[in-house]
């Protein structure tokens, strides 16, 4: 068996080794149909379009992408292809949840935002938003949630939320069509009908937020502040807006090693299900240096306005910045 994997996924490839005749680890955004034409398997990230026009007359009869979007999977090609194909939902939910955690508390500590007195409302109430619930509710915050797709009585409108929040956060999946399409679903309009001036958080998709509207509404005090980890167009986002914004980050919220980790494992077990292969031990994330002191404070273990810093000095890294990104915990194992 030949697999072929995005070179930047990290600690999966001696896994693999123990699973395949041949790995191939390659640049997941160079991956191309001559690379994957002989491959029994391909696993990926988001830099890959995995459609007909890459996996076209390969032998490939599984594709797997760690991550937990999965909009540039080609999912009814696939099928009609007969690819089996999988994602890892929910992997790096508590990754993504210690960013907005962190990134509150630097609200609190940089902005003045007094925590215990303000009002959090997350869209989208899924893997990450559940999480992210759980942080607000812990950090003494009212919480509306709007998610319609799940139908729950408790939840509120995207209206009531504009009216009431004093922070919203974006936690859904890229749709482009239907009831709840998600695509500039904060755009002009929605800005221009905040009665509120909140600060807007998103670490979905980038084009969940209409970044030129998002600029704009900042420029007329209509939005007090951005954190963006996702933008429209990356890696060629708006150097305008990101010097605007109090934190922008290079599309790395999920991007602790336990996620990955998670991506990785719920990877390998998909991949040993439809080959009916033995399952490897378990990847298990490097644990933290030695002389690493943490006190509880959760921005020692990590910090968003250091990447936001990062990016903000060379923004033209974006890509580089994420594929070499540092070791990240979100616990600190004695």
């Amino acid at each position: 068996m030949k697999i072929i994997v995005d070179d930047k996924i990290p600690y999966i490839q001696d896994k693999l080794a123990l699973l395949a005749d041949e790995v191939v680890a390659l640049n997941g955004a160079s991956i191309s149909a001559a690379d994957v034409k002989d491959a029994d398997a391909l696993i990926v990230r988001t830099r890959t379009r995995c459609d007909e026009s890459l996996l076209k007359g390969s032998k490939v009869q599984f594709v797997a992408t760690a991550t937990i979007g999965f909009d540039h999977i080609d999912a009814d090609y696939l099928e009609r292809a007969g690819i089996q194909w999988t994602s890892c939902p929910g992997c790096n939910a508590a990754s993504v949840a210690q960013y907005i955690e962190s990134s509150l508390l630097l609200l609190q500590q940089k902005k003045g935002l007094l925590l215990r007195d303000a009002t959090i409302g997350i869209v989208g109430c899924g893997h990450v938003g559940s999480k992210v619930q759980v942080v607000a509710e812990r950090l003494g915050m009212k919480v509306l949630i709007c998610d319609p797709p799940l139908g729950r009585p408790e939840d509120v409108s995207l209206a009531q939320i504009a009216e009431e929040a004093d922070i919203i956060t974006f936690h859904v999946p890229l749709t482009h069509e239907g009831e709840y399409a998600t695509w500039h679903m904060a755009d002009e309009h929605f800005f221009s009908h905040l009665p509120r001036i909140p600060y807007i958080i998103n670490t979905s998709r980038g084009e969940v937020v209409d970044n030129e509207a998002l600029f704009s509404a900042i420029e007329e005090g209509r939005v007090r502040d951005a954190i963006l980890d996702v933008w429209e167009g990356e890696p060629n986002l708006s150097l305008r807006l990101l010097e605007k914004i109090f934190i922008g980050t290079p599309h790395i919220a999920g991007y602790s090693a336990d996620g990955k980790v998670n991506a990785d494992n719920m990877v390998i077990e998909a991949l040993c299900r439809h080959f009916h292969l033995p399952l490897p031990d378990r990847v298990m994330p490097p644990k933290l240096p030695a002389d690493f002191h943490y006190t509880g404070n959760p921005l020692e273990l990590y910090n968003p306005l250091n990447d936001s810093e990062a990016l903000k000095a060379n923004p033209s890294k974006f890509e580089y910045l994420r594929n070499h990104y540092p070791l990240r915990r979100e616990h600190f194992d004695v």
